[in-house]
């Protein structure tokens, strides 16, 4: 497998969910994190996960940009999983034109899960969602809407719902003979998460989140996953192979 992180830059997100892109010049207090969807090439698939910002440079969208770095043609993607439907997670799915909504990636197949789509409708007041976006998705044609709470998309990709940053999100694992790559989206945004267990109380069921990480940090040694973190800064793909490589080569 190829992994690619298509780091859309470092921002700085105020209480309304605002994001600003973060530079030497920015004052304001809020939470500092990385937006990185990722790419992840298989024999089989070209799979995109999560959307990110949908932010827009001279009316080419910035995932454009982000994929035309490493070669990649949007037409290329196959399919693209879904965690949530914060914004930072979803607004690059697209933008509407003439009040008709356009997909950066209509050749796709999106994986969500549909008891996602319904929880952020009722949340219309919450800044972190917009409403616009999520009351067009059960009706795009290339929308494979998920029920389950566990189960295979194909022979490499599995999901399940873990139900901890919102209600119904959904973290996934891609595997191949000799690797496998997990996203836990913001149950597991950055590293420093598995160092300090905490239970955040901006999560859905915080407790909840907190205990996935411990189980999925003990799977993660035990089969050296590839971690692929969504909010990090410094780093985009934790590796467990290479962190126990590491830690003998201290000894």
């Amino acid at each position: 497998m190829k992994i690619i992180a298509l780091q859309e830059g470092n921002y700085i997100v105020n209480s309304q969910k605002e994001f600003q892109l973060l530079t030497e010049n920015i004052i304001d207090s809020g939470l500092k994190m990385a937006i990185q969807p990722f790419l992840v090439i298989t024999d089989h698939d070209v799979i995109l996960i999560d959307f990110g910002l949908g932010f827009v440079n001279n009316g080419v969208p910035f995932i454009y940009e982000m994929l035309a770095k490493n070669n990649i043609e949007p037409r290329q993607i196959t399919k693209i999983l879904v965690s949530h439907l914060h914004k930072d997670h979803i607004e690059g799915i697209g933008y509407f034109e003439n009040n008709q909504f356009v997909q950066n990636f209509p050749n796709a197949t999106i994986y969500i899960q549909e008891r996602e789509i319904d929880f952020a409708l009722e949340q219309l007041q919450n800044p972190s969602y917009v409403p616009e976006i999520l009351n067009v998705l059960k009706q795009l044609p290339n929308v494979e809407l998920l029920n389950e709470d566990s189960g295979q998309i194909t022979d490499e990709v599995y999901f399940e719902v873990t139900a901890g940053h919102t209600k119904f999100q959904q973290v996934f694992w891609i595997k191949t003979d000799d690797e496998i790559v997990f996203y836990g989206a913001d149950d597991l945004p950055q590293k420093r998460y598995l160092k300090f267990p905490v239970a955040y109380k901006t999560d859905f069921d915080g407790k909840r989140a907190m205990e996935s990480r411990k189980k999925w940090e003990q799977q993660a040694k035990e089969e050296n996953w590839k971690v692929l973190l969504y909010h990090d800064m410094r780093t985009p793909v934790l590796d467990f192979a290479e962190e126990r490589s590491e830690m003998k080569d201290a000894v």
